[in-house]
């Protein structure tokens, strides 16, 4: 019986990082999602689909069974908090840190800082266990804005090189996590297609060790 897989995937770096990867293992895509508007592409192997999605949304399709694997960033995983998922494979790819950032001589509200991020849940997590009260502040782009007109104090963003933060006065002031992204399995699929998907570990981890 043949095994169908759908592998949920983000358009951008984390696409074209995890292609060398899905190539080790005999999958290429036969669109590319830039170009195509196609939103399930097919492969070279007739069982298996690729769906790209928003990266926030893959462990969420993921998790429900809508697709069998997926590749997302570990911000992504923190702040969905990976619940019905397998993540057995660091794929060390698409890397960057979680960071507090902020102007550095800036005096902060007395009472309850605010903070500008679209990592709500992680936030409020890495103050709470640090015992200090702040404000989340949910925003969905131009972080680094927030502070500059005053509506934050400090920012929770992924940094990569932190040109956009030293080209705006900022800079990073407490480190979160490490990110790369991880390979996400949903964990029926994992019983049912397990020879299929461990396959596909294997020939993808020979590459990451490489």
């Amino acid at each position: 019986m043949t095994v169908h897989l759908t592998i949920a995937l983000s358009k951008g770096r984390i696409f074209q990082e995890t292609l060398p990867l899905l190539a080790a293992a005999g999958i290429v895509p036969a669109d590319d999602p830039e170009t195509s508007r196609k939103l399930i592409l097919d492969t070279n192997q007739s069982d298996v689909k690729l769906v790209i999605i928003r990266a926030t949304d893959v462990p969420i399709y993921v998790q429900h069974g809508a697709a069998d694997l997926g590749v997302a960033g570990k911000d992504v995983l923190l702040e969905h908090g990976g619940e019905g998922l397998y993540e057995p494979l660091d794929l060390r790819i698409a890397r960057c840190r979680l960071m507090v950032a902020g102007d550095p001589n800036h005096q902060p509200r007395l009472s309850r800082p605010r903070i500008a991020t679209k990592y709500i849940n992680t936030t409020r997590r890495w103050f709470a266990d640090q015992g200090r009260q702040v404000e989340v502040i949910k925003l969905y782009g131009s972080m680094e804005l927030a502070p500059l007109v005053g509506l934050a104090d400090y920012i929770v963003d992924v940094v990569d090189t932190g040109n956009t933060l030293k080209a705006n006065g900022l800079a990073p002031l407490e480190h979160i996590a490490d990110i790369s992204s991880r390979l996400i399995i949903n964990k029926a699929a994992m019983k049912m297609k397990h020879a299929r998907i461990k396959a596909i570990m294997k020939q993808m981890a020979t590459v990451i060790d490489a």
